[in-house]
């Protein structure tokens, strides 16, 4: 098992980031004070319930029910799809892509030791749901339906679509043995076919939002079935929450991520954050977090219905791709910029760099060293040429990429974004701005009780 989380911040300080940086001083003054408020709310949420990601590493009965129905389908199914969007999908493709590798699929059963492969189908481009289609053995498939309200309009359309194509082929008392619900414990209209039709079923905690859920069935199903080490991640999540309950912002690395990035923001003139992992197998990593920090901070109202108008803009990026792309932006663009890097220090598979073309200059000083070394070497060369251009960033640094780690680092990032919303003075858990675009896609398509929106024709003028 790997060993704690690093959170390197020596680059967001003055005088290290000359201009950029925040005065070390006030990590025991005014940041400091805030944080403690910030803390103080965010305990008396949890305390209430109303925060139930903060519990879900200690779930152990819900981790054992997931547990036997990933054991029980792995055994039957060699591919299992899971359709879902937003927080219902991006928990899963994280933690398959960071603990699996993103080639998974491609590994023959005896290199998958005989687990099933994983897909994650999380939009609804029909090109991508045929071509997937196309290559599937549909006897051969259970399909995870992910929505916890069991209305997600994007989910429930690729459900039918499957639902139907399933019953052409095995039947229609067959195909139920196809699909999984995992949705709310007692209401919606998955619970209610489930309930109907006896498909099986896992629960999300009702005090557990979409991008809150990776903990849940909703990314942990997903990995059990696949082999991952489920307790492994959990207890590096555990781990995390430990580390994070002292109100002393110095000794509480997510306290430390979220006071931060908000400074930046709101003092630095830095609102674009950035997550720039240097794995592969960190891509959806970025995603994930890009969501997280978006739809959590993003309000136009504060807690006491204020007008407020807050929220980071999250980027991702992944080194050393970008640093061929939008690293130039970074260094020289604006300074409206936070870069943060995911370092892995440990490379199992590291592959060295043989020494046989010595008498080429551009080619011989690459010998000897090794792959992971390089990709380690250009993360800190990059973030030293940030600082040295009064650009500041910060390093999250992990020993290797297990599961302990992953559920460090994805806790922090959790427990790190409900603190920003402390200080910024918003809810976390809700996000009205995207309700009105379903209200409008419901009314279009005639669901019963959202009345047809009257769309403005299409303006000549400003057609080309």
């Amino acid at each position: 098992m790997s060993g704690p989380l690093t959170l390197d911040y020596a680059n967001m300080m003055e005088p290290n980031v000359e201009g950029g940086g925040v005065d070390p001083e006030r990590l025991g003054g005014d940041l400091a004070e805030r944080f403690a408020e910030a803390f103080a709310s965010v305990e008396a949420d949890r305390a209430s319930g109303r925060m139930g990601f903060f519990d879900l590493p200690y779930a152990e009965e819900a981790l054992r029910q997931t547990r036997e129905v990933a054991d029980g389908f792995g055994q039957w199914f060699e591919n299992v799809v899971v359709l879902g969007i937003g927080g219902s999908a991006l928990g899963a493709r994280t933690v398959r892509d960071a603990l699996l590798g993103p080639l998974w699929n491609e590994q023959d059963e005896e290199e998958r030791e005989h687990f099933p492969r994983l897909y994650v189908v999380d939009n609804i481009d029909p090109a991508t749901l045929t071509d997937l289609l196309d290559r599937l053995d549909l006897r051969r498939t259970l399909f995870n339906v992910v929505s916890k309200s069991g209305s997600t309009a994007e989910t429930m359309a690729l459900y039918l679509v499957l639902e139907e194509r399933v019953r052409q082929i095995v039947g229609e008392d067959e195909a139920r043995g196809h699909f999984l619900f995992t949705t709310d414990a007692e209401r919606g209209s998955l619970r209610e076919v489930a309930e109907a039709e006896g498909i099986p079923t896992l629960a999300i905690p009702a005090n557990v939002g979409g991008r809150f859920s990776v903990l849940t069935p909703v990314g942990v199903l997903p990995a059990a079935v696949t082999g991952v080490d489920v307790e492994a991640l959990m207890a590096g999540a555990a781990a995390m929450d430990a580390r994070c309950r002292s109100g002393t912002l110095t000794e509480n690395p997510a306290g430390v991520f979220a006071t931060l990035l908000h400074t930046a923001d709101t003092e630095l003139g830095a609102p674009i954050h950035v997550l720039m992992p240097y794995a592969d197998r960190l891509r959806s990593l970025g995603l994930w977090f890009q969501q997280l920090w978006a739809e959590s901070l993003g309000k136009a109202l504060g807690v006491g219905g204020e007008e407020v108008h807050s929220g980071p803009t999250p980027l991702t990026a992944v080194g050393a791709s970008d640093q061929h792309a939008q690293v130039q932006l970074f260094m020289e663009g604006p300074r409206d910029k936070v870069v943060v890097f995911v370092a892995v220090q440990g490379k199992p598979d590291d592959l060295t760099i043989p020494s046989h073309r010595e008498d080429v200059s551009a080619l011989g000083y690459l010998g000897g060293h090794t792959i992971g070394e390089l990709l380690d070497v250009e993360r800190r060369a990059t973030a030293e040429a940030l600082r040295q251009r009064g650009r500041p960033n910060m390093t999250v640094e992990i020993e290797r990429l297990d599961a302990f780690s992953l559920g460090q680092v994805l806790m922090m990032f959790e427990i790190a974004t409900v603190y920003a919303a402390a200080l910024y003075g918003v809810d976390p858990l809700v996000q009205p701005g995207v309700e009105l675009g379903k209200e409008l896609t419901y009314g279009l398509l005639g669901r019963e009780g959202f009345e047809r929106p009257s769309l403005p024709d299409a303006d000549s003028r400003w057609r080309i």
